[in-house]
Order: C-alpha cells, then sequence, then structure tokens
C-alpha cells in the first residue's frame, strides 16, 4: 500500500528563505567574511555563563513564571526608570520573551484582528510583515525617505485610516542604523493623539546610539507609553543573540493580552539564563558602556570604508553601517543590489546584506548593509579584502 501524504493549502506561498540564511549560507560555502547577518563573533562577558552554570548548579533548572522570573523583571523595571524615567509594574506590566522576534509576533497576534491594518515603515525586519499576514492582518508599507531613512509624517498621516490597528516602528533602525529624535517622537505622539492605534516599539539595539545622539524611547514620552509596547532584547545588549531573551513592557490591560497568547505560544522562557541575567543586570556597566564599545568599532570598520568608493551612509546607531554602492567600478555594470551582494561574497570574499530585501517591493536604491559587530581582526580582514573597490 502507498501511503499518500494530503496537500495542505500554504498560508504564506509567498514565503520564502531569509535573505540572511541565504547569504550565510553562501559566505560559508565562499569561505568569505560574513558581514552580513547581524551577530557578533566575539563571545559574552565570561561572568555571564559563569552565573548561568552558578543557577543550574543551584537547582533553578525547572519551569519559571509564564511571565517570566520575578528578579529579572524587577531589575528590567528599575533599568527602565532609571533610563527613561517611567515605572513599569514588573508583575502587570513586564513580560519575558523568547526574543524580540517572538515578542513581536505574539503582540501582533494579540492586538491584529483579520482585516486590520498595521502600518509598517520600510526598510524593515524581515519579520514585521509575515507577522501582520499570519495574523490576518492587513500591512499598509509606508516608506522612510530614501538616503536619509528619516520618518515621513505626512505619509504616515496620509495611511492612517479608520481600520489602522496599529504602527510599528523600530529605533535604532535596522538597517539603516538611523535614530528617532526628540522631534520625531513628539511629531508620532502628536499624530496618534486623536486615534486609537497601539503603538508597537522594537527597540533591539537602544544600547548601541552614538555620539552626539541618544536613544528616545516610547517610554520616555507619556502619549506614546500609553499606547505602546515597547521591546528589548538581552542577546543584542549582551552578545548572546544565540539564548533568545527579550522583554515586553506595555501598560497592564495591554500586557493581560499580550499574556493570554503568550501563554500558549512559548509559555516560558530558560530558566537558569533569566537568574543569570537578573544577578548580571545588577551592574549597569556592561549596557552603559556599550555605545562606546560599538562606536569604537564603527569608527574602525567607517575609516577603513573611507578610503574606498563605498560612499558612506551616516551610522547613528546600530550595529550596522549602510553604503552607496553606485559609484563602485564592478565587472559588470548595472549589477542590482542583490546581485552584487552575491558577487562581493563570491568574488571579493565579504558578505553583505543588499537593502531590497527589507522592501516588499524589492526597491533598490544602490545601498547594502555590512555588520561590523565583529572582533577588531575579523574587521580588518574584511577592510584589506575590501580595499580595491
Amino acid at each position: 500500500m502507498n501511503a499518500r501524504t494530503p496537500a495542505i493549502v500554504s498560508k504564506a506561498p509567498h514565503m520564502g528563505t531569509t535573505i540572511f540564511t541565504v547569504m550565510s549560507a553562501l559566505a560559508a560555502e565562499k569561505n568569505a567574511v560574513n558581514l552580513g547577518q547581524g551577530f557578533p563573533d566575539f563571545h559574552c562577558d565570561p561572568r555571564l555563563p559563569s552565573l548561568v552554570n552558578d543557577a543550574m548548579r543551584e537547582g533553578l533548572n525547572q519551569y519559571p513564571p509564564m511571565t517570566g522570573v520575578a528578579p529579572l523583571r524587577e531589575a528590567v523595571s528599575r533599568k527602565i526608570q532609571t533610563l527613561y524615567g517611567r515605572h513599569y509594574d514588573p508583575v502587570k506590566e513586564i513580560t519575558v520573551t523568547a526574543g524580540a522576534t517572538q515578542a513581536i509576533l505574539t503582540i501582533v497576534l494579540a492586538i491584529v484582528h483579520p482585516g486590520d491594518e498595521v502600518i509598517v515603515l520600510e526598510p524593515c525586519y524581515d519579520s514585521y510583515v509575515p507577522n501582520i499576514e499570519l495574523a490576518g492582518g492587513v500591512v499598509v508599507r509606508v516608506p522612510l525617505t530614501p538616503g536619509t531613512f528619516r520618518p515621513d509624517f505626512d505619509k504616515i498621516r496620509a495611511a492612517i485610516t479608520s481600520k489602522t490597528r496599529a504602527i510599528l516602528i523600530n529605533s535604532p533602525h535596522n538597517p539603516s542604523g538611523m535614530i528617532w529624535s526628540q522631534q520625531d517622537m513628539l511629531t508620532l505622539q502628536e499624530i496618534l493623539a486623536p486615534t486609537h492605534i497601539v503603538l508597537i516599539s522594537d527597540e533591539v539595539y537602544e544600547h548601541m546610539v552614538y555620539a552626539p545622539h541618544q536613544h528616545w524611547s516610547a517610554a520616555h514620552f507619556d502619549g506614546l507609553a500609553a499606547r505602546a509596547f515597547i521591546v528589548s532584547s538581552f542577546g543584542k545588549t549582551y552578545h548572546v543573540t544565540g539564548w533568545k531573551i527579550g522583554t515586553v513592557a506595555a501598560p497592564a490591560a495591554y500586557t493581560d493580552e499580550f499574556r493570554k497568547v503568550h501563554q500558549f505560544n512559548v509559555f516560558t522562557v530558560n530558566t537558569p539564563m533569566q537568574h543569570a541575567l537578573a544577578r548580571f543586570m545588577a551592574d549597569p556597566a556592561p549596557y552603559l558602556e556599550l555605545p562606546a564599545f560599538y562606536q569604537r568599532k564603527r569608527d574602525l570598520f567607517r575609516a577603513g570604508l573611507a578610503k574606498t568608493h563605498f560612499k558612506l551612509l551616516p551610522g547613528e546607531g546600530t550595529y550596522f553601517q549602510c553604503v552607496d554602492i553606485s559609484g563602485l567600478k564592478v565587472p559588470e555594470k548595472n549589477l542590482s543590489e542583490a546581485d552584487f551582494c552575491k558577487w562581493l561574497t563570491t568574488d571579493i570574499g565579504v558578505a553583505a546584506i543588499p537593502l531590497s530585501a527589507f522592501y516588499g517591493d524589492g526597491f533598490d536604491q544602490k545601498v547594502i548593509r555590512f555588520c561590523f559587530a565583529k572582533q577588531d581582526d575579523t574587521l580588518l580582514v574584511a577592510l584589506d579584502k575590501l580595499k580595491g573597490l
């Protein structure tokens, strides 16, 4: 008897493999320096795994509370209060998540009903749109200003309708490294004030903002905080992206709805790592010193790129550097961003990510993204390969 596998009607027929997976695989195949995917190639503070081991040896290995262990939620509450001047109740308003990506999906599933519209600002992190579509929502794409990646508030206003459920913003911004200013946040607050729109504020790069800029969290602003889910990431902050632990801070009523989905999504998050992070957060120096740590790497990388024909775009935050490739002389003229990145990986030995991958329509503006969250030696090897361009 021949068994037959029943056919599945795909819920996401147009979704393929992410560009990050594609470029990382090509980098490995060609033995190229991988400045594509956004992860460090250096170790975290050795105190962190030591604290995880301590927690394991203490027997902290069973299910934690669904909302996250109390010491970690309390530490996050204190940090937000100190940095942004707003108190979030660690019991009712802070939840520990299995990374920021899970947090955003859970928010969307909790608040978006079929047919609801959600505004996303492109280019954007590649999980946003699939999250909305899987929830049955309608994606409304609003472009950031090409070249500067500043928010275009006239276009944001024009995109708002009676069906708009939420708007998703990201600052510091992946992929461009742009920072929303205080005035940007105030303008957004003014636009949203007469509406019932929920704000989803992706702030995973909050501790990677370079002088003279500063991070303006939604928590800074009464009118935004009252309608916001604020997402953060320990993986980005402490160089442990593989741990996949993040947090969501939101008003109690929002948190109630978030947790209804969270409990049936992942239920809870790695216990010993939560306790380790709570203990590690007793010392604020690691996240307070992170901007200077990454700014030095950014400056090292930018100084090397300045000797090439790449045109450097501003790098206000994150650990990404975008460059304009239109002035480069390459064997084939008029390569698309994606083809240029494949050529760069294969022929030059350095992997990058095309910005077109962050747009729904593949908008090609001849800009690519490098990740400089790497050891100095890695960056220097990459720069040596790029110097002939």
